[in-house]
């Protein structure tokens, strides 16, 4: 079921969200705002009420759990070659499913392995990297991959077979794990912007030779949902669903090393950000170099820009992360880390 709602219906029931970092979780229903007095009736979307703020989606409904995406990374299946070089083995599916992106918000998504986003895949720079794709969806769909491969593993319309794979049809991407640090990949068919706003996208972790220091690992894709085809999106979040991780905080622990891949897939806006309160992090822009680029609590991200935060607590408690863009925040790009001691 879809349902008519604007940012207008939304950020009215996510007001409430305001004062909540206390409990920790959304009680009920707000009501809905009420438009400018000049809005006309796209300003009402059709709804009366949304309760974007008010409950929990189920993870088992869902098909997946925010929170268990944060910490899966697929290595894939491993073997060697002939000369002794890693090989990692996936299969990918690209299938329609609805999904629920906010509480009571059913999203008709196009998702990579039934989930949005697509599984993390990790590798080690150097390794080959074999993706077996195959369009079980009704769409012309590809995987396009940002990093370093031939032409012909592009996955875009005119570089090859890879770039046009039809419904029920299969293409395998193969190609050298290069460069180190934290990539993605998404559907580059056309229309690009609705094959990558329905949910086809997902990360990609390429460690450097020797790995990086221990760490809490967390992946954070910040992404959006056009929830009534405006070309604008209603529902923001990271990893999809909308104040997930308000709902339910992120619990570390004073003191480790926190380590996010933070991944900006937004589509319709131009930019996004991500803050975090009470703390400063170290900013590896693209992951491609061990050294920091800053020491910040703020940065901001185009579509497809990416980087590696890391972080270490010295106080316990609440603290907020959000997109520092109070209107994206207010729509459900919003959580909390819970550090303990």
């Amino acid at each position: 079921m879809r349902m008519g709602i604007t940012r207008a219906t939304l950020l009215g029931s996510a007001a409430a969200a305001a004062g909540l970092a206390a409990a920790g979780r959304i009680a009920g229903p707000a009501p809905a705002a009420s438009p400018p007095p000049d809005a006309g009736p796209a300003a009402h979307g059709g709804a009366a009420h949304h309760a974007a703020a008010a409950g929990s989606v189920d993870p088992a409904a869902n098909g997946f759990d925010p929170h268990a995406i944060l910490e899966d990374f697929d290595g894939g299946v491993v073997s060697r070659d002939a000369a002794g070089r890693t090989v990692r083995e996936w299969t990918i599916v690209a299938q329609n499913r609805e999904i629920e992106v906010a509480p009571g918000v059913r999203y008709a998504a196009w998702t990579y392995n039934g989930r949005v986003p697509g599984p993390t895949l990790r590798a080690t720079a150097g390794d080959r990297m074999r993706i077996r794709f195959v369009n079980g969806g009704d769409h012309v769909h590809t995987m396009h991959f940002h990093g370093i491969h031939p032409a012909a593993m592009d996955g875009i319309p005119g570089s090859g077979p890879g770039g046009l794979v039809h419904p029920g049809e299969a293409f395998t991407y193969e190609f050298t794990a290069e460069p180190f640090g934290l990539h993605l990949y998404h559907c580059h068919s056309f229309p690009l912007a609705i094959h990558i706003a329905k949910g086809l996208y997902g990360a990609v972790v390429i460690d450097p030779p020797g790995g990086r220091p221990a760490a809490r690992e967390l992946v954070m894709v910040q992404n959006a949902f056009d929830t009534n085809f405006d070309a604008a999106n209603e529902v923001y979040a990271v990893n999809t669903v909308a104040f997930a991780y308000f709902e339910r905080p992120i619990r570390v622990r004073r003191g480790e090393l926190v380590r996010i891949y933070l991944v900006n897939v937004l589509e319709y806006d131009p930019v996004n950000s991500f803050h975090l309160h009470g703390n400063f992090f170290h900013h590896f822009p693209t992951g491609t170099s061990l050294t920091p680029a800053e020491y910040t609590d703020t940065i901001s991200q185009v579509q497809g820009q990416r980087g590696i935060l890391e972080v270490r607590f010295p106080h316990t408690g609440r603290f907020m992360f959000h997109a520092h863009k109070s209107e994206f925040a207010e729509l459900g790009w919003v959580g909390l880390f819970e550090v303990t001691g």
